[in-house]
């Protein structure tokens, strides 16, 4: 070929490498809303951070663990109420439920009420404010995992009743057997044992994101100390209060990885249920996502 022809060539391919040069790589849905993750403040004494030294979990650590997964014929959440609930207490079940399905993609469903009278003596007592307390483990190894439905993932106890895990601590939010896929958690703590109208959204965001942070340990996510998240560990209401119903980018790769549902998809559903709920700091966070996939 002469030099002519050569250059000529050169002359062409110019343009083209400078095109492609310049075109930008398109952000994945994670990379994107990543920029509306929220920095955790330095914790402090009494916050669940202060005293644990946990490991962060990377995507790649997720990954390699042995977790349970949704699979054909055993792909639905279940919810199993426990006690004796008045009108209140099931519609906040109920909203729940509808929650739980928007959030993970999965069917979810709510098994009949089983009476207290499953709870024996032995699994009871008396905390010093005078509220009668149920033993979260008998909960989860002689009720739940007895029960869990054959094509269920997940089995999510409510009591209205609180919750001990063993004689030397006061009370617990939740509890959960992760390789089994179940867990339980009381919603008594989130009204202080008296749910009304006027507390019943600071109690359901309470239960919302106490059963999704818990159903959120049985897909193999660790607490998180990534961003300010659901997924974060915590020691009291306050800081169950602080702590957004969102999940964090990396938390949402963890939990799409496994359950492959359509982002997009999701974040209009979560929007539609806060809008229902009125619940507006997580509606105005769901938006701030949204925006950025436009």
């Amino acid at each position: 070929m002469s030099p002519v022809k050569y250059n000529f060539i050169f002359l062409y391919l110019i343009p083209l490498l400078l095109f492609f040069s310049c075109q930008k790589k398109e952000k994945t849905y994670i990379e994107t809303v990543a920029l509306n993750d929220v920095q955790l403040t330095k914790a402090k004494p009494g916050d669940w951070r202060y005293s644990r030294d946990e490991p962060f979990q990377t995507f790649e650590d997720f990954q390699k663990l042995d977790k349970i997964k949704p699979e054909p014929g055993k792909n639905t959440i279940y919810l199993q109420p426990i006690g004796e609930f008045n009108e209140l207490q099931k519609k906040e079940i109920e909203r729940t439920r509808d929650y739980l399905s928007t959030y993970f993609q999965l069917s979810t469903k709510v098994l009949p009420v089983l009476p207290n009278t499953i709870f024996p003596k032995m699994a009871r007592r008396i905390f010093k404010d005078g509220q009668e307390q149920i033993l979260a483990g008998y909960v989860l190894e002689n009720i739940l995992i007895k029960r869990k439905p054959k094509d269920g993932v997940v089995l999510m106890g409510i009591t209205e009743k609180d919750l001990f895990p063993r004689p030397e601590w006061n009370y617990v939010f939740g509890q959960a057997s992760y390789k089994d896929g179940v867990g339980v958690t009381s919603m008594y703590r989130f009204s202080n044992g008296n749910l009304s109208e006027s507390n019943f959204n600071e109690s359901l965001e309470r239960l919302i994101k106490i059963s999704s942070h818990e159903i959120g340990h049985m897909f193999g996510i660790s607490h998180c100390l990534n961003a300010n998240c659901v997924m974060n560990g915590t020691n009291s209401l306050s800081e169950t209060d602080f702590h957004f119903a969102r999940a964090c980018s990396l938390c949402q790769q963890k939990l799409n990885s496994t359950l492959r549902y359509d982002q997009k998809k999701r974040l209009t559903a979560l929007k539609h249920f806060f809008e229902k709920q009125h619940l507006n700091a997580e509606l105005s966070r769901t938006e701030q996502d949204l925006n950025l996939l436009k």
